[in-house]
């Protein structure tokens, strides 16, 4: 009977375990890039769809229907609204203002664009990402971040309770 017990029960977690469901991941990745061309600093950010569908129902009462035929006609005007609120950008100790240039699908990923006009890049000593979008509806959710400028490169994933990066350039 011991013998029975020993083989059964490590049998039974592994059976247990293989029907549970893998826990989702929370994660947006951005890229911040500065053209020389532009003058500019190009962001693009990637969050996942129905991680933004549930955001944007939540928060403002929207079913947005992302990436479909149905899809809400207030969605960019919303997402938009929530970039506003979470996602800011100082240069030099300045919070800059950027311009929301719309956002495209990628399979379950939507990708928003930002800019950041009229940046000489000699000029900037210090540069400050917060990113706390959906740190406000789940607790797990990590920002990556990428800024890349001259050459140089620099990551960092921010969450709820650490939600600015900064440089020093």
């Amino acid at each position: 009977m011991k013998t029975a017990k020993k083989i059964l029960l490590p049998l039974a977690v592994v059976l247990f375990l293989s029907f549970t469901t893998a826990h989702k991941f929370y994660v947006s990745v951005t890229n911040m890039v500065y053209s020389e061309k532009d003058q500019a600093f190009q962001i693009t950010s990637r969050i996942f769809i129905d991680d933004m569908d549930a955001l944007l129902k939540e928060r403002y009462g929207i079913i947005s229907k992302l990436a479909t035929p149905d899809e809400s006609k207030l969605a960019d005007e919303y997402i938009e609204k929530y970039f506003r609120a979470k996602f800011a950008v100082t240069i030099n100790g300045e919070l800059v203002d950027y311009k929301f240039l719309g956002k495209r699908y990628d399979k379950d990923v939507v990708v928003c664009y930002l800019e950041i006009p009229n940046i000489k890049i000699d000029e900037v000593t210090k540069l400050t990402v917060q990113n706390e979008v959906l740190t406000d509806m789940f607790d797990e959710q990590q920002n990556v971040v990428h800024v890349k400028w001259k050459g140089h490169k620099k990551s960092f994933v921010l969450i709820r309770e650490n939600n600015k990066g900064m440089l020093n350039l």
